[in-house]
């Protein structure tokens, strides 16, 4: 099967193109940015496109001969829509590495469309949102009828410059929970709880994170939280300068932007040295289990798990799928230097 590498310029796409080369694959690398697209293709001995998203007739040009797309050029929420839809359009594979509650949403109205015409679309073939959404499904299996469902996890060694505007443009948008099956906006920081991550408990806070979306599709469960370690000057300086507000004006948004943009992203040392971690919690009536994942770091695991999805898609039914529901529960324990503890009772 023929693929391409859309954003493969960018710090997780040339952690993809360089692992896809690796394991023998030979996506089409693809972007916007000339030079830097032909560089890297030439590097590494592959194909390459350039066209951006803007123009439809770009992009369906641009995708001709090709078989599935792996979709990793933020920020998601302005790329995700059209690269999607134009597979689908096309009768093609979509993958991405968003983790983004509205681009969850809008790929899942896409659901029909998308098995009608053969074509499988998978949102959050990365860290956002394979190890959570995999261990939400567990959870599901291990307590049938759960009414509530806590994901926390832990990313270390840092973001890349994708990820950190992403967290900025998130910001702006305040807390967000599924509560009673439906996704409300919440003040940030709305809950706080303990969390048994395989490294030791720690104080987690509430965050929009993927799974407010995702989860729900995977489980049915209607109450669910997700959750990280937020600094408390973070916390304390958001109440009181009300950073999310400021956020919203065009002004305050660019340069926070430009001001994350300039992260250069965690070097291969330092993944090398950091690990990330997710717990998650279950809850019916008083009952509850509980079951945690330890991992490499967050941009080694997702060019691993879009690597291997690559290969799957045509074991896929058509349609919107989260990782569980397209690859099973326990599909994050494939992944290369992922351990599993539980589900268990408590906790």
């Amino acid at each position: 099967m023929t693929w391409l590498l859309y954003g493969a310029n960018g710090y997780t796409g040339t952690l993809i193109a360089r692992l896809a080369v690796q394991r023998g694959e030979r996506p089409v690398l693809a972007g916007r940015s000339r030079e830097p697209i032909a560089a890297l293709a030439a590097e590494l001995g592959l194909e390459h496109r350039v066209f951006g998203l803007a123009d439809p007739d770009g992009i369906r040009r641009g995708l001709e001969g090709i078989a599935a797309v792996a979709h990793c050029a933020g920020p998601f929420s302005v790329t995700a829509g059209p690269m999607a839809r134009a597979c689908v359009n096309a009768g093609l594979h979509y993958v991405d590495i968003t983790g983004e509650i509205e681009v969850f949403e809008d790929l899942h109205q896409l659901h029909d469309r998308a098995r009608a015409v053969g074509s499988v679309l998978l949102p959050g073939a990365g860290f956002d949102v394979v190890p959570t959404d995999c261990v939400a499904a567990m959870l599901a299996e291990a307590l049938p009828g759960a009414s509530r469902l806590d994901l926390a996890f832990l990313a270390g060694g840092g973001p890349s410059p994708g990820t950190a505007k992403t967290a900025v443009e998130g910001m702006s948008q305040g807390g967000k929970a599924r509560i009673d099956g439906a996704i409300q906006t919440v003040p940030m920081g709305w809950r706080t709880i303990r969390a048994g991550f395989p490294s030791g408990p720690r104080t987690v806070t509430s965050v929009p994170w993927g799974d407010v979306s995702t989860a729900y599709y995977s489980t049915g469960i209607r109450d669910i939280t997700t959750y990280t370690v937020v600094p408390a000057g973070a916390m304390r300086a958001n109440q009181v300068l009300g950073l999310h507000r400021l956020l919203r004006l065009g002004p305050a948004m660019r340069v926070a932007q430009a001001l994350a943009g300039r992260s250069p992203g965690p070097s291969e040392q330092r993944r090398a040295r950091s690990r990330a971690e997710v717990w998650g919690r279950a809850t019916a009536g008083g009952q509850s289990v509980h079951a945690a994942l330890s991992m490499p770091n967050a941009y080694d695991l997702t060019a691993d798990s879009v690597v291997r999805v690559m290969t799957r898609l045509g074991s896929i039914a058509p349609g919107t799928h989260t990782p569980s529901t397209a690859l099973g529960p326990r599909y994050v324990t494939e992944l290369d230097g992922v351990t599993l503890t539980g589900p268990a009772e408590g906790g």
